[in-house]
């Protein structure tokens, strides 16, 4: 059920890279996960709820989890930035 990682985006290496670019607060609000990391976490939330992830797949998808939270967070810092 795994896919090959050379077809696994990276997300944490794009918030990185996004972040290097040093992104405007309304660039950082308009942040979007890219079509290949919402595909890999739509397929890892698929196989959570079958309860069909192997173990690394578990620990992807907690890895996407914990970047979501990041990236949420950011997101209303960058809001607080906008409206001080």
């Amino acid at each position: 059920m795994a896919l090959p990682k050379h077809a696994s985006p990276n997300p944490s290496d794009e918030v990185f890279d996004f972040l290097l670019s040093k992104p405007s607060p309304e660039a950082v609000i308009a942040l979007r996960p890219s079509s290949g990391a919402q595909a890999q976490v739509q397929y890892l939330l698929e196989g959570n709820r079958n309860d069909s992830l192997m173990d690394a797949e578990k620990a992807e998808l907690e890895m996407y989890l914990q970047l979501e939270h990041f990236v949420r967070q950011l997101k209303i810092r960058a809001q607080e930035v906008l409206f001080e």
